[in-house]
């Protein structure tokens, strides 16, 4: 299960999960598309309709999905660290935020014959709404990816 928190200003989510799998596994689940696209979103709720990623610093990254009632949506970004498999870093875009441009940061630790996943996000200042929804966001999202990796659980099968 994933824990999440928002620091005292309302400025970062730290999120974190022990996935039963080796760092190199996640990684590929966090930066393949056709990974991604297998587990990022829900029934009843949103679905990726597409990743894009040029997984190098400087590289971009996109993705565009549909929510239940049939808004779409688009997140994009860039790549600022990447040190696979333990780092990896990018800014983030999301069109139902407006002109807010935050930071994600993943950190893959080997740990306890698994990996220590964990989620920094910054650059919420002055936005606790925000930072409270993305909050949510990344528990559900930490959760679906696990169960990807562990399970083989996708959008489609996933409970």
């Amino acid at each position: 299960m994933a824990t999440v928190a928002i620091n005292p200003n309302q400025d970062a989510i730290v999120a974190e999960i022990h996935i039963a799998a080796p760092p190199e596994r996640v990684f590929q689940a966090i930066t393949d598309p056709r990974q991604l696209l297998q587990w990022w979103g829900q029934k009843g709720m949103y679905r990726c309709t597409r990743f894009e990623t040029d997984v190098r610093v400087n590289g971009k990254w996109l993705s565009e999905g549909i929510g239940e009632t049939g808004e779409t949506f688009q997140v994009t970004g860039e790549y600022l660290e990447v040190n696979p498999p333990n780092t990896v870093a990018y800014t983030w875009i999301a069109s139902w935020t407006g002109a807010l441009t935050t930071t994600v940061r993943w950190q893959l630790e080997a740990k306890n014959g698994g990996t220590l996943a964990k989620v920094e996000h910054t650059g919420f200042a002055g936005n606790a709404e925000a930072a409270k929804n993305h909050a949510e966001g990344w528990r559900r999202v930490l959760a679906w990816m696990g169960a990807f990796v562990e399970k083989g659980a996708t959008i489609d099968t996933r409970q």
